[in-house]
């Protein structure tokens, strides 16, 4: 895996709680640095969340107007996981400063081309032991070269 990583700034909010951080997104998946303040004023303590490849649905990139109110949308395979983070209507929302802009977008694309290349490298959907035969009752050669039976 490469081990490099994009940092790009972000600002949120969870309830009456404003949040600032930054998103480290790699190819293994990403990294939330943040720390909350409470009406803006009493702070939370800087908090980190690692979200791995396996537990993300999809992250989008949202230009905005004008590259003012960009976005990147994230969204998780499991809801549970996304209580613990500030998320909002089952997708976390990252807000991206104007001059931050290119460097989220690149991000962005980065890392959709290592979670393109991240799903192409997982094994086959399950494959039903009846499609490995044909209607004879006869093992398929070609099949076997291709699945693997679960025993």
């Amino acid at each position: 895996m490469n081990p490099n990583f994009t940092s790009v700034p972000f600002k949120t909010e969870s309830g009456i709680s404003q949040i600032d951080g930054i998103a480290k997104f790699s190819s293994a998946g990403i990294v939330l640095e943040f720390e909350s303040k409470l009406l803006g004023l009493i702070k939370g303590g800087v908090k980190e969340m690692r979200v791995a490849m396996d537990e993300i649905m999809d992250v989008k990139f949202k230009k905005g107007l004008f590259k003012s109110g960009a976005k990147i949308q994230i969204r998780l395979k499991n809801f549970t996981r996304l209580s613990e983070l500030p998320s909002q209507d089952g997708k976390l929302t990252l807000k991206i400063k104007r001059e931050d802009f290119a460097l989220a977008k690149e991000a962005v694309e980065q890392f959709e081309k290592d979670f393109g290349d991240h799903n192409a490298s997982l094994p086959p959907a399950h494959t039903s032991v009846s499609s490995l035969f044909d209607n004879s009752g006869e093992l398929k050669e070609d099949d076997l070269d291709t699945q693997e039976l679960d025993q």
